[in-house]
């Protein structure tokens, strides 16, 4: 510890980031005039929040922790890892390294945001530097503006403009590996295990981080068919970093357009973020929304928890988000419609229960299609679209394959009535919407 304290170095510091390939951040602080030591923190900020100590998520991050500490033993380096308050840990490791500078990818959450400006501070009172950069996605903040200088708050023009800006320059990687020599050659301390820090190792079998090329040709055609599988799942690779963003838009680029705008979705929505942390905060994107008056039947939320509601394409996505943490797009769209219109509960109940369950949760996409089902998002399905289930049942589920694999007691006395009658929710949702939108 002592001769490191006595040495000038950089810190990288991993947060969505996790990987050594293709890390803008890394390749920056590689590149500096320091040894660089790489860290990660298990912030206790978000992990006290997690009831579920079984969250599969907590073991995909400590398994790419493990993955990125090997990685680094083969190049003679190895990788800090702390458990606890991310601004009590930097001001004990701004005492005990003579820190010049800090790397780091930017988290555009409003949490993320505020915590790294009281990191920042501490390093600046020790006469360092803190730097971020643009990493999880290929745009970002004010870097796609309209011509008015303003963001744009529809995803169309958004999208056109995204195309038209992004080049080679933009999708290109960063050869982290040349520069592996820059790390600092040293033994980190071992860190704390799962069950240390009050989890459990989950036996989840994560997806793979490679797109297949035949799923990307096929994507637009099969993209909207849940029994299908035909998405490429991986949002929770994004989600933490574990695969370049600029790799998969490569790969979009030359195999489909459809799966590019997915991702250009990603963009948009990190941007609204940036641009209206509100909506981050709870708050309606359209504040005209945020006066309508909601049910709130403890009963009706949980059977849709559940899956219990009577309507089978709604309980076959929630019974598939509640046993393997994922939820098909499709089925998002219809379970969020189905509990903000058909139910008239909250989007933001929905919008929590989706954040605890989904390994790929991420604030700013979930937060956007939960405000789009609700129609108080940007690009908002009007209020008076209301998703007929059983129309998208037979529209995506036509042979009912997918329903029968999570509902396999469709069509017995065991499976329930509909919990509500859909042109009864039908005209009730348009009223309060319309008594809302109505008032001045």
């Amino acid at each position: 510890m002592s001769s490191k304290a006595k040495e000038k170095i950089a810190v990288f510091w991993f947060r969505r980031d996790l990987r050594l390939h293709d890390n803008a951040g890394l390749y920056r602080a590689l590149k500096s005039d320091y040894p660089v030591i790489p860290l990660f923190i298990f912030d206790r900020n978000i992990l006290d929040q997690i009831e579920d100590k079984n969250d599969s998520r907590l073991t995909f991050i400590y398994n790419a922790i493990l993955q990125i500490r090997k990685e680094l033993k083969n190049n003679g380096s190895d990788i800090l890892v702390h458990y606890g308050f991310p601004v009590e840990i930097w001001k004990k490791l701004s005492e005990e390294y003579d820190i010049a500078e800090v790397y780091t990818n930017s988290d555009y959450e409003p949490y993320a945001t505020d915590r790294d400006s009281e990191v920042a501070q501490i390093i600046q009172k020790k006469n360092g530097v803190f730097k971020a950069y643009k990493d999880q996605v290929i745009f970002e903040k004010n870097e796609i503006l309209n011509q008015k200088n303003m963001p744009y708050t529809v995803f169309t023009a958004y999208s056109r403009a995204w195309k038209s800006k992004c080049n080679r320059f933009y999708l290109s990687s960063y050869p982290t590996e040349k520069y592996f020599d820059n790390l600092y050659k040293w033994k980190a301390p071992d860190f704390p295990s799962l069950e240390e820090m009050g989890f459990r190792k989950s036996d989840y079998n994560f997806p793979s981080s490679v797109v297949p090329v035949e799923l990307l040709q096929r994507y637009e055609k099969e993209r909207d068919f849940p029994a299908m599988e035909s998405t490429s799942r991986i949002g929770i690779h994004l989600r933490f970093g574990t695969v370049s963003i600029r790799k998969l838009a490569r790969e979009a680029q030359e195999n489909s357009s459809v799966y590019l705008s997915e991702l250009i979705w990603r963009d948009f929505y990190q941007q609204i973020l940036w641009n209206f942390p509100f909506v981050g905060t709870g708050k309606a994107f359209r504040a005209a929304y945020d006066r309508i008056k909601w049910r709130y039947d403890k009963e009706d939320f949980r059977k849709w928890c559940e899956g219990k509601t009577g309507y089978p394409l709604v309980d076959a996505g929630m019974r598939q988000l509640n046993e393997i943490g994922f939820m098909h797009n499709r089925l998002r769209m219809v379970t969020a419609s189905f509990l903000s219109k058909h139910l008239l509960i909250n989007w933001r109940l929905g919008e929590a229960y989706f954040a605890d369950k989904l390994l790929d949760y991420d604030l700013a996409a979930n937060n956007g299609g939960w405000q789009w089902a609700a129609g108080s998002g940007t690009d908002a399905a009007p209020y008076f679209r209301i998703f007929n289930p059983e129309a998208q049942a037979k529209r995506f589920d036509s042979k009912g394959e997918y329903i029968k694999r999570w509902v396999p007691e469709i069509g017995t006395d065991a499976y329930p009535e509909p919990i509500v009658d859909h042109q009864f929710a039908r005209d009730r949702c348009l009223k309060a919407y319309k008594e809302a939108l109505d008032q001045k």
